[in-house]
Parts: C-alpha cells; sequence; structure tokens
C-alpha cells in the first residue's frame, strides 16, 4: 500500500511541476494573423516568456533562441531589426506584454511586424528540437532568414 502511495504522490508532483512549463495560448487575439509571406519583415521581435521558477527544458530553450539570435543575426539586432528578449510573466511590469502575446507559461514568440502591423506567433516546433542544439539552431536560423527575406 505504501508503494502505491508513493508512485501516486511521484505522479501528482511531476503534474504539478510540468504544469508551470505548459503554454496554453489561444490563436484569437486580434493581432494574431497570417503572416504575409510575400512581404519581408520591417520588425522581428523573438520574444521568450516563462514563469519564475522553470524546468531544464524551459531553460535550454532561452539559451539555444538567445544563442542563435545572437550568432547569426548580430547586425540585424545591433540595427534594432530583430529583437530578443527573456520575459518573466510573473512580474507585475510584464503583465501587459504577455496578455498582448496570451503567453501563460514558458513559451517562444516570433512578433513579425509587416506594414506596422503585429503579427504574434508561438513557435512551437522548437520544443521538439530541445534535445539537439543544432538542429534547434538551424531551424530557428531558417525560420527568421525567411520571415527577413533572406
Amino acid at each position: 500500500m505504501n508503494k502505491k502511495i508513493f508512485i501516486i504522490s511521484i505522479l501528482v508532483i511531476s503534474i504539478i511541476i510540468l504544469s508551470g512549463c505548459t503554454s496554453n495560448t489561444a490563436q484569437t487575439n486580434d493581432t494574431k494573423t497570417n503572416i504575409n509571406k510575400n512581404k519581408p519583415a520591417e520588425k522581428i521581435q523573438v520574444f521568450y516568456f516563462h514563469a519564475t521558477q522553470r524546468c531544464f527544458s524551459c531553460i535550454t530553450l532561452e539559451k539555444f533562441s538567445k544563442e542563435t539570435v545572437e550568432e547569426y543575426f548580430q547586425p540585424e539586432l545591433e540595427s534594432g531589426k530583430i529583437e530578443f528578449r527573456e520575459i518573466n510573466i510573473d512580474l507585475p511590469e510584464n503583465k501587459e506584454l504577455a496578455n498582448k502575446f496570451q503567453a501563460s507559461g514558458s513559451a517562444l514568440f516570433i512578433n513579425t511586424i509587416i506594414d506596422g502591423k503585429d503579427n504574434i506567433q508561438e513557435e512551437v516546433t522548437v520544443w521538439r528540437l530541445i534535445g539537439n542544439e543544432n538542429q534547434f539552431k538551424i531551424y530557428l536560423k531558417g525560420k527568421l532568414n525567411n520571415l527577413l527575406g533572406k
């Protein structure tokens, strides 16, 4: 009986811990529109949202995303064409931005600004690539290059 209680306790604790890493974003926000694939972005915002408490995968997502942007897009970072930010959704000063992006947990969002309009999309593919840094960076670099019209 004690073994059964122990297993159930471990499962409950695991669910509680993992629930802090999930993102429950709806695609109904008016700012979330289809990106015009014929026009390059005027500006790209790469925002990594997270709660105060983060798991290893969440920390890795931030690390790989930041490194990709800094390694491959230095001129765009310096000119302001690409902006990378890490945003803790638990801090009061970040609530408005988290609401705009509908971020409720660890998530990578890419806002492609075209004709002055936001085109906010959550980037979910990167989660499958967390275990392979090289593939992660190739994927994100390709995605950003495509949005820049390169």
